[in-house]
């Protein structure tokens, strides 16, 4: 289950695997379980967005409509996102989601349905004050050990990046 939170610093963004990491030990991040917020910022004025990790499916069973496509193995974090900011969010939270594994890779999020439940549309709008669930895939390899689930608004792109240790 995921454990501990942090956020990743601009200046470390582009650090090396092992730092970004240890990152939640370093910024004195706690243990944990899922249902930790993460407030986040955009790039734009007035862009914040309260993210929570659910749920984390490990392995996610692909749906009958996905399952051609799928060779690895799926895993699937549900995240709850509220609209805490004064303006309207419009953002493609599959793009804003990445997964990290124990050896330093990063996988992207894809809008997969699995069995696990639904993926977020590729585009979610909410109003200030609105919320909204659903998942975000990732197809790994079969043998690619969890390591953290980081989110940033604007495609991934904001500096204020939030993440949640798995290991």
């Amino acid at each position: 289950m995921p454990r501990g939170r942090g956020r990743v610093p601009e200046r470390l963004r582009a650090a090396p695997a092992a730092l970004v990491l240890a990152l939640p030990l370093l910024l004195g991040a706690g243990p944990g379980g899922s249902g930790e917020t993460i407030p986040l910022t955009g790039r734009e004025p007035g862009e914040r967005l309260d993210v929570t990790l659910t749920r984390l499916v490990d392995p996610a069973d692909a749906t009958a409509a996905a399952a051609a496509t799928v060779d690895n193995r799926l895993v699937a974090v549900r995240f709850r996102l509220e609209n805490t900011g004064s303006v309207v969010y419009k953002d493609s939270p599959a793009s804003c989601a990445h997964l990290l594994d124990a050896d330093g890779r990063r996988f992207a999020g894809l809008n997969t349905d699995t069995t696990a439940g639904a993926a977020f549309p590729e585009t979610v709008t909410l109003d200030p004050g609105g919320t909204t669930e659903g998942f975000v895939t990732f197809h790994l390899p079969d043998d690619a050990a969890l390591a953290a689930v980081q989110f940033a608004l604007n495609g991934g792109l904001a500096d204020d990046v939030g993440q949640w240790s798995l290991s």
